[in-house]
């Protein structure tokens, strides 16, 4: 099952382990059993703490279990089996069943064990998904923290049956206690936040007590990183508040554009952005910190002051904003009904889900055609469905998009409304523009890549100015029509909704958010900053 590199990769793992671990698989007959057998013997064989046995009595076939020692109740499974973007997974399953400490905060760790009541996680998720690993990190290190947490992470693919018995049409999908409990990436912060009801309020006083701020920067994506660490570079003291740190890079898989770095993929360029801050002490980073109200210094009596979603108000003498983007809703009947019951955002995550069946993309940009492409070599038909008249994707992606045999391509047509059995798609419908007609297409999937939509809602009453498609509106300085308040990235007026554009705009406005400090420091100043 493991090819050298793997192999020996492994191996200099395991030799981290600090307690025994046992596998226990339940298999059958099977190939997928067969795999299964091939990859726990390998991977008993690298250390002398790791025993693998094949007498499990689970229902789900092939399964195997990682727990601590002979510790039935500190220990989580796997379901089929977890190689490509879960490889990384199954190796920290086991360093941690095996003692290895996880790069966690221990008031986290705390946290998880301080637990209460029983939660049986079933979660589902696709070797393509980019997204998925972090719920099933965290429901592994869950697991193998708190005795009354199970967790079972399942493999999609091999269980086919059970994903559409349960109607999974988007991964990845985790259900609680036999409940749908969450459908989308998570982080552990996250699962905490859902089950931990005082974790807000615990939040929200630790948030409100920290100290002004010199920089404080709104949004954790290219853009908000590359400004922090050039303020931390200039040794002011930073915040960063984001609702999610890594914003779209967390939903983007393939990045051959970025200079310096031939391919990258963007859950592993947001790792890597994560590192960086954290290596700046002068860095405060903040997750789930969650923008809601702006009130300007002139307003809040000489500081800004930035009130989140969980009642904490951060202070600080100078702002960048750096929010993002989301993706574009089309805003038909059936887009919310049937979201993640057909209705899907991210090819490479969902697209494995349709495979053989017929699903449409919207969109003719560079999204919707590499979209459509990807799929293509999934699912059974595509439709590619634009409103102009024309594509607007790069040429070379049309051509290659042209030279699918299982794709149809129809412009001028407006999406009117996603139809569906109840519980998951069954169709579209759609206005050709130039006979005004309205046409029906049976489809069991509906893929959305219409474009982006910048988050700046919250900054309605503030004061700030904003374009009329809701962009913070910009100088070439990156400075907003309030002093001290600088923005940068996908939310502003900037063309190009590019990650290097992000990065540049976010530098830039740091070092007009320094040139402005250094020119209005008073002796009030410092000593709030102090």
């Amino acid at each position: 099952m493991l090819d050298q590199t793997m192999t020996d990769q492994l191996r200099t793992y395991l030799g981290n382990l600090r307690e025994p671990v046992t596998l226990v698989a339940s298999l059958d007959d099977g190939e997928k059993s067969a795999q299964t057998r091939e990859l726990l013997e390998e991977i008993a064989a690298l250390s002398d703490l790791v025993t693998a046995s094949f007498d499990g009595d689970d229902a789900r076939r092939p399964s195997f279990l990682i727990r601590r020692g002979d510790d039935d109740a500190r220990a989580v499974r796997f379901a089929g089996l977890p190689m490509g973007h879960e490889f990384t997974s199954l190796v920290l399953a086991l360093l941690w069943a095996g003692g290895h400490p996880p790069k966690v905060e221990q008031d986290v760790l705390d946290q998880i064990a301080a637990l209460e009541g029983e939660h049986d996680f079933e979660m589902y998720f696709s070797l393509s998904c980019h997204n998925c690993p972090d719920v099933v990190q965290a429901l592994t290190l869950m697991a193998l923290t708190n005795p009354r947490i199970t967790a079972t992470l399942i493999e999609g693919g091999t269980f086919k049956d059970e994903v559409e018995r349960r109607e999974v049409m988007a991964v990845p999908a985790t259900y609680r206690n036999g409940e749908v409990f969450y459908n989308g990436k998570m982080s552990l912060e996250e699962v905490l936040a859902m089950l931990d009801t005082g974790a807000a309020d615990k939040a929200a006083e630790k948030l409100s007590a920290k100290k002004p701020f010199e920089v404080l920067i709104v949004g954790g994506g290219p853009a908000g990183v590359a400004s922090a660490i050039y303020t931390a570079r200039k040794g002011f003291r930073t915040g960063i508040a984001a609702e999610r740190f890594g914003g779209q890079l967390n939903d983007t898989l393939g990045i051959e554009n970025l200079p310096g770095t031939a391919y990258t993929e963007g859950p592993k360029l947001a790792s890597e952005l994560d590192g960086q801050v954290k290596a700046h002490a002068e860095i405060d980073m903040m997750n789930l910190a969650a923008a809601e109200k702006l009130v300007p210094a002139e307003k809040a009596g000489g500081m800004h002051e930035l009130h989140l979603a969980n009642g904490a108000v951060l202070k600080a003498r100078s702002l960048i904003l750096a929010t993002g983007a989301r993706w574009r809703e089309l805003g038909v009947p059936g887009e919310q009904e049937y979201r993640n019951k057909g209705v899907a955002y991210c090819p490479h995550c969902d697209g494995p889900l349709f495979k053989g069946k017929r699903v449409a993309v919207i969109g003719g940009g560079n999204s919707g055609v590499e979209a459509a492409i990807d799929l293509a070599n999934i699912v059974g038909h595509v439709t590619l469905i634009e409103y102009d008249s024309q594509l607007r994707a790069d040429q070379v992606l049309q051509d290659k998009l042209r030279r699918m045999s299982n794709v149809d391509i129809i412009t001028s047509a407006r999406t009117t409304e996603v139809t569906g059995d109840g519980g998951k798609v069954s169709g579209l419908s759609y206005e050709d523009r130039e006979s005004g007609e309205v046409r029906e297409l049976p489809m069991e999937g509906v893929f959305i890549q219409i474009g982006l939509v910048p988050n700046t809602e919250w900054l309605a009453e503030s004061g700030i100015a904003l374009s009329q498609h809701g962009e913070i509106e910009v100088d070439g300085h990156g400075a907003t029509n309030l002093p001290g308040i600088f923005a940068a990235g996908d939310c502003t007026i900037v063309p190009y909704k590019q990650i290097v554009v992000a990065m540049g705009a976010g530098s830039k406005a740091a070092l007009s958010a320094f040139d402005y400090l250094i020119r209005n420091e008073t002796a009030e100043d410092i000593a709030q900053a102090a």
